[in-house]
């Protein structure tokens, strides 16, 4: 049962990734280098942050890195926020008596500051924070705090925490809330994988808190196949609506979502586009059913039946809820051009066949 957690900090409970992005930016401009995309800072960055920077600016003193950075980063406090279900997972752990810790590069004052603007400093029991290599002061956070290893979960969003928690010999969460992508963290081999805090809560709640039950091959093995909706959307131009999402892989798909009990599956698709881009939609017209087993590109493990539809946006923009990171209107030729996970690849290959709009191949 776990009745320990250990927090990482940035990219786990609070959002401050952009910040941190733009900072570094800053000492690499400062250095005569390029500035990096999110996605490149989000594929290069790493920890302990000093092996990140000697690749990319050998031969700069670190006194004077830590000048550059501090100096755009001091700036952008205001711009970190508090992660969705971060609040709840929170209040979650105190409810239920679990002790919470923090271990965090984040500097001191940077601590300080963000967690009494989230109000979060009140959930949590013992920060240690300012910690370049988290390896060296895990064993001695468990010991301080007398904690059980087998009763004990590091949650973080980057690999640096998945080997930390191995250190420690305690077990390991990953979220896909911050630094890392799926396919990093998936390299470092977690115990587990979660969205988001409020899917782990939802798993601790369901088996009592005892991770090792969900763990276990015989209940993964008595999970029923998930029957799910899809919608590609086209606007009045006949362009398609993509989304992208880190659960994914990364990959370009179609928004969509789970079918409740009792609802049809198109009041379903109604719903769930309404929730993920703020659209209204009509004209739903069936297009394939596919089966989802298995699939590498999803974050977890999982069986779904996938429905797929064809619909019409109404007038209005696009407002995602956080499901997906970012979207684009595009054509359906450049559609099939993106990075796509497999489901909506076969569907793009169907709808296009169907309007003639491409050559079966």
């Amino acid at each position: 049962m776990i009745r320990n957690i250990i927090f990482d900090w940035s990219g786990t409970l609070v959002d401050d990734l952009p910040a941190v992005w733009q900072a570094t930016n800053h000492v690499l401009t400062q250095a005569g280098l390029t500035a990096l995309s999110l996605e490149q800072f989000r594929a290069e960055f790493s920890l302990p942050f000093i092996h990140f920077y000697e690749r990319f600016t050998p031969g700069v003193p670190l006194a004077q890195l830590e000048v550059w950075f501090h100096a755009s980063f001091a700036g952008a406090q205001d711009s970190v926020v508090e992660l969705p279900h971060a609040r709840e997972f929170l209040k979650f752990c105190r409810a239920c008596q679990v002790r919470t810790f923090v271990l965090s590069t984040v500097r001191a004052d940077y601590f300080e500051l963000q967690s009494q603007a989230t109000g979060f400093r009140e959930y949590i029991d013992l920060p240690y924070v300012q910690i370049w290599d988290k390896r060296d002061k895990i064993r001695e956070l468990l010991a301080e705090n007398h904690l059980d290893a087998d009763e004990t979960l590091f949650i973080g969003d980057m690999q640096h925490d998945i080997d930390t928690a191995r250190h420690g010999g305690v077990r390991s969460c990953a979220v896909l809330t911050g630094y890392n992508r799926l396919d990093q963290l998936r390299a470092s081999q977690p115990d587990i994988i979660v969205e988001h805090l409020g899917e782990l809560r939802h798993i601790l709640e369901t088996h009592d808190g005892c991770l090792e039950s969900y763990l276990r091959p015989e209940t993964q093995a008595a999970r029923q196949p998930v029957v799910t909706v899809g919608g590609l959307i086209f606007d009045r131009a006949g362009q398609v609506l993509m989304v992208r999402t880190h659960k994914w892989s990364n990959l370009w798909g179609i928004p969509g979502g789970k079918t409740k009990y009792g609802e049809t599956s198109g009041d379903a698709l109604r719903r769930e586009i309404k929730e993920e881009t703020a659209l209204d939609i009509e004209d739903i017209e069936f297009v394939m059913v596919q089966d989802c087993i298995h699939s590498r590109e999803f974050y977890r493990d999982a069986h779904f039946v996938l429905l797929n539809y064809t619909c019409l946006a109404r007038p209005g923009g696009v407002r995602l809820n956080g499901e997906a990171e970012t979207y684009r209107w595009t054509s359906l030729p450049e559609a099939l051009a993106l990075p796509l996970n497999e489901p909506t690849r076969r569907l793009l290959e169907t709808v296009v066949r169907q309007r003639g709009e491409v050559p079966k191949p």
